[in-house]
């Protein structure tokens, strides 16, 4: 399956408490860090609602 690396590249300053938390679910605390995550229509859900934060690339 799959795998897609998320990494934040903007600030949580500013974002809505929801956002925030879906940062964190994902385990993104920092800036300019990267996590890995399965690929999967929850996943996916989580990074578009925090889209303008993150940068995706899938990985084989």
């Amino acid at each position: 399956m799959a795998k897609l690396a998320i990494k934040q590249i903007k600030s949580r300053i500013n974002c809505p408490a929801v956002q925030k938390r879906t940062l964190d679910a994902l385990g993104l605390r920092k800036m300019n860090r990267t996590v890995m995550h399965e690929d999967n229509p929850s996943i996916r859900g989580m990074v578009k609602a925090v889209h303008h934060l993150v940068e995706v690339t899938e990985v084989k």
